[in-house]
């Protein structure tokens, strides 16, 4: 069983962990019991976030009677100190919790840090010296924001997009999240999707010893492969690095991640989805994206009122309209028949 030290905070947990975006789209009750087999079967590092509806509320019915046996991070997205406070207190509530492992700022636009003007770090502090919250760490999906957070040394724990398909830049910064002492916990470790083959992408995250992923998980056979990786951890092999490389060759450039900060879309548009089409089509089963309901959230691309609020927002700095433009006419291409999927 392999696991991992967040740096500094000293936390031990298994090398998988359980990232809970996922389990809002599924009812309380499968929830609950799919957790639950988690933390069964040797899974102890849980990761959610106010802006994930009910997570929370799912999460905290399923840790009762076994809180302390298991490390829970959460998010505020609050822009100012009331909002954080509000939010602390709303994610003790619904995790039915007296105090939060890591508590994170939920991808800021800046690095929040004393003296900023915005007490938002202020209020990590004092929440931390009042037992609310035993770590302070920090989500982003910019590399300028994460790179001031590390350098910062005012953070515990960087959660950061990695993944065998990341660049040389994110690789660096992993290095340098070591070199600091400070946790490092990789989301989109399945690239939103795109990775299909769960053992690589395990594999992958095996070659750095100092690295937690947190895998979205919503379906029970997602979780048993990861469950599997617990007695029988999947490692690097020809076979999984010609993999490798064959997908860091396919997607080359730029892709959407999938990461949902261009949203909401005036106009309706589902951009996370359709963004990515191409390449969702591609390598994941093409039935429900090639069915009627898929149909009807492409066409919304024809309503796109250009308006550049999506291609400010992205953390990647894409050209969002033009990826729509580009997966809508390929879509129209592989319904028409004339390319094959």
């Amino acid at each position: 069983m392999k696991s991992v030290v967040l740096g500094q905070t000293g936390i031990t947990v298994n090398k998988n962990g359980f990232g809970a975006l996922p389990i809002q789209r599924i009812t309380k009750e499968e929830a609950v019991r799919l957790v639950r087999k988690a933390y069964g079967a040797g899974m102890n590092f849980f990761d959610t976030a106010r802006w994930y509806t009910d997570s929370e509320i799912k999460l905290g019915e399923a840790f009762d009677g076994i809180r302390d046996q298991v490390y829970i991070a959460t998010k505020t997205g609050a822009g100012d100190v009331e909002g954080f406070w509000r939010d602390l207190e709303t994610s003790l509530t619904n995790l039915r919790t007296d105090y939060i492992d890591i508590y994170q700022f939920h991808n800021p636009a800046f690095c929040p840090k004393p003296g900023d003007g915005s007490g938002l770090y202020e209020a990590m502090q004092e929440a931390k010296r009042q037992g609310k919250i035993r770590h302070i760490g920090i989500t982003n999906h910019r590399l300028s924001v994460a790179g001031e957070a590390v350098a910062s040394g005012l953070y515990e724990t960087l959660q950061f997009p990695f993944c065998y398909l990341s660049g040389e830049p994110e690789r660096e910064l992993v290095n340098r999240c070591k070199e600091a002492g400070m946790g490092f916990i990789a989301m989109k470790a399945l690239s939103g999707g795109l990775i299909t083959n769960s053992a690589a992408a395990y594999a992958f995250a095996a070659e750095y010893d100092h690295v937690l992923p947190i895998w979205g998980i919503q379906r029970e056979e997602e979780l048993d492969e990861f469950i599997s990786y617990i007695e029988h951890p999947s490692g690097m092999t020809d076979e999984i690095e010609r993999l490798i490389a064959h997908d860091r060759e396919e997607l080359a450039g730029d892709f959407c991640r999938g990461c949902g900060y261009c949203m909401p879309c005036p106009a309706g548009i589902e951009i996370f989805t359709c963004a990515r089409m191409s390449l969702l089509l591609r390598r994941s089963p093409s039935a429900t994206q090639l069915s009627e309901a898929g149909q009807a959230m492409m066409s919304k691309i024809e309503g796109c009122l250009h308006c550049g609020q999506c291609r400010q927002r992205c953390p990647y700095g894409l050209d969002t309209p033009a990826l729509l433009e580009k997966n809508y006419a390929d879509y129209k291409k592989v319904l028409a028949g004339e390319v094959s999927v």
